[in-house]
Protein backbone atom coordinates (compact mmCIF):
# COMPACT_ATOMS: atom_id res chain seq x y z
CA UNK A 1 0.00 0.00 0.00
CA UNK A 2 2.83 2.43 0.89
CA UNK A 3 4.72 1.62 -2.36
CA UNK A 4 1.90 2.20 -4.59
CA UNK A 5 0.27 5.33 -2.79
CA UNK A 6 4.47 6.56 -3.69
CA UNK A 7 4.36 5.89 -7.05
CA UNK A 8 0.99 7.35 -7.33
CA UNK A 9 1.96 10.68 -6.05
CA UNK A 10 5.29 10.40 -7.70
CA UNK A 11 3.43 9.74 -11.25
CA UNK A 12 0.81 12.54 -10.47
CA UNK A 13 3.64 14.97 -9.19
CA UNK A 14 5.29 14.51 -12.35
CA UNK A 15 2.93 14.86 -14.76
CA UNK A 16 1.19 17.85 -13.64
CA UNK A 17 4.66 19.37 -13.09
CA UNK A 18 5.29 18.02 -17.17
CA UNK A 19 2.21 19.24 -18.47
CA UNK A 20 3.56 22.65 -19.60
CA UNK A 21 7.02 21.42 -21.03
CA UNK A 22 8.72 17.99 -21.50
CA UNK A 23 11.74 16.71 -18.90
CA UNK A 24 14.31 14.10 -19.15
CA UNK A 25 14.84 12.66 -15.83
CA UNK A 26 17.61 11.34 -13.98
CA UNK A 27 18.26 8.93 -10.82
CA UNK A 28 21.09 9.84 -8.52
CA UNK A 29 21.35 7.06 -5.80
CA UNK A 30 23.70 6.21 -2.25
CA UNK A 31 23.65 2.43 -1.02
CA UNK A 32 25.65 1.41 2.17
CA UNK A 33 26.27 -2.56 1.31
CA UNK A 34 27.26 -3.27 4.38
CA UNK A 35 30.42 -5.12 4.51
CA UNK A 36 30.49 -6.41 1.10
CA UNK A 37 33.35 -8.62 1.71
CA UNK A 38 34.63 -11.56 -0.69
CA UNK A 39 35.89 -14.89 0.32
CA UNK A 40 39.67 -14.38 -0.30
CA UNK A 41 42.36 -13.35 1.95
CA UNK A 42 43.73 -9.98 1.08
CA UNK A 43 47.15 -9.86 3.51
CA UNK A 44 46.70 -5.81 2.95
CA UNK A 45 43.13 -5.56 4.12
CA UNK A 46 41.55 -5.93 7.28
CA UNK A 47 39.16 -8.71 6.14
CA UNK A 48 39.95 -11.54 8.50
CA UNK A 49 36.38 -11.56 10.07
CA UNK A 50 34.75 -12.02 6.45
CA UNK A 51 36.84 -15.39 5.42
CA UNK A 52 35.68 -18.74 5.28
CA UNK A 53 37.06 -19.61 8.48
CA UNK A 54 36.81 -15.95 10.40
CA UNK A 55 33.88 -15.06 13.01
CA UNK A 56 31.04 -14.14 10.21
CA UNK A 57 31.86 -17.25 7.97
CA UNK A 58 31.50 -15.65 4.91
CA UNK A 59 31.93 -18.84 3.01
CA UNK A 60 30.39 -19.14 -0.85
CA UNK A 61 27.16 -19.33 0.21
CA UNK A 62 27.08 -16.55 1.61
CA UNK A 63 28.75 -14.18 -0.29
CA UNK A 64 26.90 -15.58 -3.74
CA UNK A 65 23.58 -14.99 -1.82
CA UNK A 66 24.45 -11.49 -0.73
CA UNK A 67 25.52 -10.23 -4.22
CA UNK A 68 22.08 -11.64 -5.32
CA UNK A 69 20.08 -10.09 -2.94
CA UNK A 70 22.25 -6.27 -3.35
CA UNK A 71 21.23 -6.91 -7.12
CA UNK A 72 18.25 -7.28 -6.72
CA UNK A 73 17.68 -3.76 -4.68
CA UNK A 74 19.96 -1.86 -7.29
CA UNK A 75 18.15 -3.18 -10.32
CA UNK A 76 14.78 -1.63 -8.63
CA UNK A 77 16.04 1.63 -7.45
CA UNK A 78 14.42 4.76 -9.39
CA UNK A 79 12.85 2.06 -12.09
CA UNK A 80 9.21 3.60 -11.28
CA UNK A 81 10.91 6.81 -12.37
CA UNK A 82 12.74 6.03 -15.17
CA UNK A 83 13.34 2.23 -16.81
CA UNK A 84 17.05 2.68 -16.81
CA UNK A 85 17.13 3.18 -12.82
CA UNK A 86 19.72 5.10 -11.58
CA UNK A 87 22.41 6.80 -13.48
CA UNK A 88 25.06 6.80 -10.53
CA UNK A 89 25.65 5.19 -7.56
CA UNK A 90 27.60 5.97 -4.69
CA UNK A 91 28.38 3.05 -2.44
CA UNK A 92 29.91 2.64 1.00
CA UNK A 93 31.53 -0.99 2.34
CA UNK A 94 32.97 -2.45 -0.23
CA UNK A 95 36.36 -4.57 -0.15
CA UNK A 96 37.44 -4.18 -2.91
CA UNK A 97 36.94 -3.43 -6.76
CA UNK A 98 36.43 -7.07 -7.17
CA UNK A 99 33.56 -7.55 -5.15
CA UNK A 100 31.98 -4.44 -7.46
CA UNK A 101 32.95 -6.36 -10.85
CA UNK A 102 30.92 -9.46 -8.91
CA UNK A 103 28.27 -7.38 -7.89
CA UNK A 104 27.24 -5.75 -10.95
CA UNK A 105 27.87 -9.23 -13.03
CA UNK A 106 24.55 -10.14 -11.40
CA UNK A 107 22.02 -11.45 -13.70
CA UNK A 108 19.93 -8.35 -12.93
CA UNK A 109 22.26 -6.04 -13.44
CA UNK A 110 24.80 -7.47 -16.24
CA UNK A 111 22.42 -5.83 -19.13
CA UNK A 112 23.02 -2.72 -17.44
CA UNK A 113 27.01 -3.11 -18.12
CA UNK A 114 27.74 -0.97 -15.43
CA UNK A 115 30.88 0.69 -14.72
CA UNK A 116 32.50 1.35 -11.44
CA UNK A 117 35.17 4.20 -10.22
CA UNK A 118 37.26 2.58 -7.18
CA UNK A 119 40.05 3.48 -5.22
CA UNK A 120 42.16 1.41 -2.36
CA UNK A 121 41.02 3.35 0.86
CA UNK A 122 43.63 2.78 4.20
CA UNK A 123 40.90 2.38 5.74
CA UNK A 124 41.22 0.16 9.44
CA UNK A 125 38.18 -2.21 8.83
CA UNK A 126 39.33 -2.53 5.49
CA UNK A 127 36.24 -1.16 3.52
CA UNK A 128 35.94 1.22 0.70
CA UNK A 129 33.72 3.83 -1.24
CA UNK A 130 32.95 3.91 -5.31
CA UNK A 131 30.81 5.04 -7.37
CA UNK A 132 28.49 2.62 -10.01
CA UNK A 133 27.32 4.89 -13.05
CA UNK A 134 25.26 3.89 -16.43
CA UNK A 135 27.42 4.59 -19.08
CA UNK A 136 24.20 5.47 -21.09
CA UNK A 137 24.04 8.43 -18.93
CA UNK A 138 27.75 9.37 -17.32
CA UNK A 139 31.03 9.60 -18.79
CA UNK A 140 33.44 10.37 -16.75
CA UNK A 141 36.04 12.83 -17.16
CA UNK A 142 38.86 12.59 -13.98
CA UNK A 143 38.84 11.22 -10.59
CA UNK A 144 40.57 10.97 -7.37
CA UNK A 145 40.52 9.95 -4.02
CA UNK A 146 41.03 12.47 -0.98
CA UNK A 147 42.81 11.62 1.87
CA UNK A 148 41.14 12.14 5.11
CA UNK A 149 43.90 12.85 8.12
CA UNK A 150 42.93 11.69 11.22
CA UNK A 151 44.47 11.59 14.65
CA UNK A 152 43.43 9.66 18.13
CA UNK A 153 43.15 10.81 21.26
CA UNK A 154 46.55 8.97 21.87
CA UNK A 155 48.20 11.70 19.94
CA UNK A 156 48.54 9.17 17.05
CA UNK A 157 47.56 8.97 13.50
CA UNK A 158 44.20 6.09 12.50
CA UNK A 159 43.20 5.94 9.24
CA UNK A 160 39.40 6.38 7.52
CA UNK A 161 37.56 5.89 4.10
CA UNK A 162 39.28 8.57 1.39
CA UNK A 163 36.34 10.50 -0.20
CA UNK A 164 35.96 9.84 -4.05
CA UNK A 165 36.03 12.46 -6.25
CA UNK A 166 34.42 12.00 -9.76
CA UNK A 167 34.10 14.88 -12.46
CA UNK A 168 32.07 13.80 -15.65
CA UNK A 169 29.59 14.34 -18.06
CA UNK A 170 25.63 13.42 -16.61
CA UNK A 171 24.12 13.53 -20.57
CA UNK A 172 26.57 16.07 -21.84
CA UNK A 173 26.60 18.18 -18.51
CA UNK A 174 29.25 18.71 -15.96
CA UNK A 175 29.11 17.56 -12.78
CA UNK A 176 31.58 16.96 -9.79
CA UNK A 177 30.32 13.73 -7.17
CA UNK A 178 31.93 13.19 -4.15
CA UNK A 179 30.92 9.58 -2.41
CA UNK A 180 32.05 9.59 1.49
CA UNK A 181 31.92 7.66 4.29
CA UNK A 182 32.80 9.63 7.25
CA UNK A 183 34.43 8.58 10.70
CA UNK A 184 31.75 6.79 12.82
CA UNK A 185 30.46 7.48 16.19
CA UNK A 186 32.42 4.58 17.77
CA UNK A 187 33.40 6.12 21.28
CA UNK A 188 30.13 8.22 21.37
CA UNK A 189 28.41 10.99 19.04
CA UNK A 190 30.09 14.08 20.65
CA UNK A 191 33.90 12.65 21.51
CA UNK A 192 34.00 11.14 17.58
CA UNK A 193 32.19 14.43 15.83
CA UNK A 194 35.47 15.95 15.22
CA UNK A 195 36.77 12.96 13.01
CA UNK A 196 33.37 13.81 10.71
CA UNK A 197 34.20 17.31 10.91
CA UNK A 198 37.77 16.70 9.22
CA UNK A 199 36.09 14.64 6.68
CA UNK A 200 33.14 17.28 5.92
CA UNK A 201 36.17 19.90 5.59
CA UNK A 202 38.14 18.07 3.04
CA UNK A 203 35.04 17.89 1.34
CA UNK A 204 34.37 21.42 2.10
CA UNK A 205 37.50 22.68 0.52
CA UNK A 206 37.65 21.17 -2.79
CA UNK A 207 33.62 22.44 -3.20
CA UNK A 208 35.05 26.38 -2.29
CA UNK A 209 37.78 26.01 -4.87
CA UNK A 210 35.10 25.02 -7.41
CA UNK A 211 32.71 27.64 -6.69
CA UNK A 212 34.94 30.33 -6.34
CA UNK A 213 35.66 29.71 -9.71
CA UNK A 214 31.73 29.31 -10.97
CA UNK A 215 29.36 29.57 -8.27
CA UNK A 216 26.89 27.79 -9.81
CA UNK A 217 29.15 24.47 -10.44
CA UNK A 218 26.92 21.53 -10.35
CA UNK A 219 28.06 19.33 -7.28
CA UNK A 220 26.61 16.28 -5.77
CA UNK A 221 28.06 15.67 -2.22
CA UNK A 222 26.61 11.45 -1.22
CA UNK A 223 27.14 9.19 1.22
CA UNK A 224 27.12 7.55 4.60
CA UNK A 225 27.97 10.60 6.93
CA UNK A 226 27.46 9.10 10.09
CA UNK A 227 25.98 12.04 10.81
CA UNK A 228 21.86 13.40 10.83
CA UNK A 229 21.42 16.16 8.39
CA UNK A 230 21.11 18.90 11.47
CA UNK A 231 24.45 17.33 12.94
CA UNK A 232 27.25 20.45 12.59
CA UNK A 233 29.10 18.72 10.17
CA UNK A 234 26.81 19.02 7.67
CA UNK A 235 24.88 22.11 8.97
CA UNK A 236 28.00 23.90 10.08
CA UNK A 237 31.32 22.75 8.35
CA UNK A 238 29.56 21.94 4.74
CA UNK A 239 27.10 24.70 5.45
CA UNK A 240 23.84 23.43 3.90
CA UNK A 241 20.72 24.53 4.17
CA UNK A 242 17.21 22.84 4.34
CA UNK A 243 15.34 25.54 2.38
CA UNK A 244 16.05 26.62 -1.07
CA UNK A 245 15.85 30.52 -1.30
CA UNK A 246 18.31 29.88 1.32
CA UNK A 247 21.33 28.87 -0.12
CA UNK A 248 23.87 31.06 -1.64
CA UNK A 249 25.67 30.87 -4.88
CA UNK A 250 28.57 28.33 -4.19
CA UNK A 251 26.34 26.69 -1.26
CA UNK A 252 25.06 23.46 -0.68
CA UNK A 253 21.21 22.60 -0.47
CA UNK A 254 20.13 19.53 1.88
CA UNK A 255 16.72 17.72 1.21
CA UNK A 256 16.78 15.45 4.15
CA UNK A 257 15.80 17.79 7.11
CA UNK A 258 12.23 17.35 6.86
CA UNK A 259 12.22 13.73 6.47
CA UNK A 260 14.63 13.80 9.93
CA UNK A 261 11.65 16.59 11.73
CA UNK A 262 9.54 13.57 10.57
CA UNK A 263 11.38 11.14 12.20
CA UNK A 264 12.43 9.11 9.34
CA UNK A 265 15.37 7.94 8.03
CA UNK A 266 17.72 5.26 7.01
CA UNK A 267 19.04 3.15 9.73
CA UNK A 268 17.79 2.25 13.21
CA UNK A 269 19.44 1.79 16.52
CA UNK A 270 17.81 1.26 20.19
CA UNK A 271 14.52 2.49 18.84
CA UNK A 272 15.26 5.71 16.88
CA UNK A 273 16.06 6.36 13.56
CA UNK A 274 19.19 8.02 11.86
CA UNK A 275 19.32 9.65 8.38
CA UNK A 276 22.88 9.12 7.67
CA UNK A 277 22.50 8.55 4.01
CA UNK A 278 22.36 11.68 2.62
CA UNK A 279 22.38 13.26 -1.37
CA UNK A 280 23.37 16.84 -1.07
CA UNK A 281 23.01 19.24 -4.02
CA UNK A 282 25.01 22.73 -4.53
CA UNK A 283 23.13 26.38 -5.60
CA UNK A 284 23.65 25.42 -9.11
CA UNK A 285 21.08 22.27 -9.32
CA UNK A 286 18.32 24.66 -7.09
CA UNK A 287 17.00 26.87 -10.54
CA UNK A 288 13.80 25.33 -12.09
CA UNK A 289 14.61 27.68 -15.37
CA UNK A 290 17.76 26.26 -16.60
CA UNK A 291 18.83 24.67 -19.57
CA UNK A 292 20.36 22.13 -17.20
CA UNK A 293 19.45 19.44 -14.55
CA UNK A 294 17.72 20.64 -11.99
CA UNK A 295 16.91 18.69 -8.41
CA UNK A 296 13.28 17.67 -8.36
CA UNK A 297 12.87 15.16 -5.49
CA UNK A 298 14.17 12.98 -2.80
CA UNK A 299 13.42 9.29 -1.20
CA UNK A 300 14.16 6.52 1.15
CA UNK A 301 13.84 3.20 -1.01
CA UNK A 302 11.99 0.84 0.60
CA UNK A 303 10.74 -2.33 -0.18
CA UNK A 304 9.19 -4.92 2.06
CA UNK A 305 11.61 -7.96 1.52
CA UNK A 306 14.18 -5.45 2.97
CA UNK A 307 12.05 -4.67 5.95
CA UNK A 308 12.57 -7.23 9.14
CA UNK A 309 9.00 -8.39 9.44
CA UNK A 310 9.01 -9.65 13.55
CA UNK A 311 10.71 -9.04 16.68
CA UNK A 312 12.65 -6.97 18.60
CA UNK A 313 14.05 -5.19 15.40
CA UNK A 314 10.34 -5.13 13.33
CA UNK A 315 10.27 -2.34 11.15
CA UNK A 316 14.10 -2.18 10.93
CA UNK A 317 16.23 -2.64 7.67
CA UNK A 318 16.71 -6.15 7.47
CA UNK A 319 20.59 -6.59 8.02
CA UNK A 320 23.02 -8.94 6.49
CA UNK A 321 24.08 -10.11 10.14
CA UNK A 322 22.85 -10.35 13.87
CA UNK A 323 26.11 -10.29 15.56
CA UNK A 324 28.14 -12.74 13.55
CA UNK A 325 25.49 -14.67 12.50
CA UNK A 326 24.08 -14.49 8.98
CA UNK A 327 20.76 -13.44 8.59
CA UNK A 328 20.15 -13.76 4.85
CA UNK A 329 19.49 -9.49 4.97
CA UNK A 330 19.82 -6.84 2.54
CA UNK A 331 21.58 -4.14 4.54
CA UNK A 332 21.78 -2.93 7.92
CA UNK A 333 20.56 0.66 5.93
CA UNK A 334 18.07 1.73 2.85
CA UNK A 335 19.29 3.17 0.34
CA UNK A 336 18.50 6.66 -0.93
CA UNK A 337 17.86 8.21 -4.06
CA UNK A 338 17.38 11.71 -5.99
CA UNK A 339 15.33 12.64 -8.76
CA UNK A 340 16.83 15.23 -11.06
CA UNK A 341 14.89 16.70 -14.24
CA UNK A 342 15.99 18.71 -17.52
CA UNK A 343 13.79 20.37 -19.58
CA UNK A 344 14.28 18.71 -23.12
CA UNK A 345 11.25 21.03 -25.13
CA UNK A 346 8.14 22.44 -24.56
Amino acid sequence: MIRAITVLFLFVSFTCFAQQKQYKTTVVAFYNLENLFDTINDPNKNDEDFLPTGANRNNTYVYTDKLGKLSTVLSEIGTDITPDGFALLGVAEVENRKVLEDLTAQPKLSERKLRIVHYESPDERGIDVALLYNPKCFRVKSSQSLFVALQGSNGKPYFTRDILWVTGELNAERVHVFVNHWPSRRGGEEASAPSRAAAAAVCKHVIDSLTVLNPSEKIIVMGDLNDDPTSPSVTQVLGAKSKKEDVPPGGMYNPWVDFTDKGIGTLAYNDSWNLFDQILFSYGFLNQNQTGYFFHQAHIFTRQYMITQTGKYKGYPKRTYSGSRYIGGYSDHFPTYTVLLKQTGN
